[in-house]
């Protein structure tokens, strides 16, 4: 079985097609991030993604992500939920209605420290996830992309995700 190799002129053609559209997608951002991301930088993103390994890499990361975090949200609603009923036990359990208010303020104050951890521990994981991700698309070899944890850079980096997500959705010339 014969793979076609598209040719130079096709390779170019594609090339051209999405750097004019990585161009267009990046003056669409705010001013501050528009100057994070020059023309060498979108050049080499374009030319990353000439085959569609870079596409695939960020699809399975982004079904990776909605995994984690909808697994991390159901953490979360199962602390909500541990609260609720201790607080139904509690009422159950407690005659007095003035010891049910002191429990109840007790039992409030614990709980929102409980879930001030648990919301701490949840966007340690999420950093994580971010961290790898980061790693993933540098060891690829995509342009723009290294670990940091600096804001700015994190949304810049988002905003390329962004731009390679919305050109795996488009018919892009071979």
């Amino acid at each position: 079985m014969e793979i076609n190799e598209p040719t130079p002129e096709a390779l170019q053609r594609k090339l051209y097609f999405l750097l004019e559209q990585l161009q267009d997608m990046a003056r669409e951002l705010p001013q501050k991030y528009q100057m994070r991301v020059p023309i060498e930088l979108l050049s080499g993103l374009a030319n990353c993604l000439l085959n569609d390994t870079v596409f695939e890499i960020v699809k399975g990361l982004m079904e990776i992500q909605h995994v984690t975090e909808k697994h991390l949200f159901q953490q979360r609603l199962q602390i909500i939920n541990k609260h609720t009923l201790e607080i139904q036990n509690m009422i159950k359990n407690v005659p007095s209605p003035e010891q049910q208010e002191l429990q109840k303020t007790i039992l409030l104050s614990k709980h929102r420290d409980e879930l001030k951890q648990t919301d701490m521990k949840l966007v340690i994981q999420l950093d994580q996830k971010v961290s790898d991700q980061q790693v993933t698309l540098e060891k690829a070899g995509v342009p723009g992309f290294f670990v940091t944890n600096k804001p700015i850079e994190v949304k810049v980096q988002m905003y390329l995700l962004d731009f390679i997500l919305r050109l795996s959705k488009m018919d892009i010339p071979n």
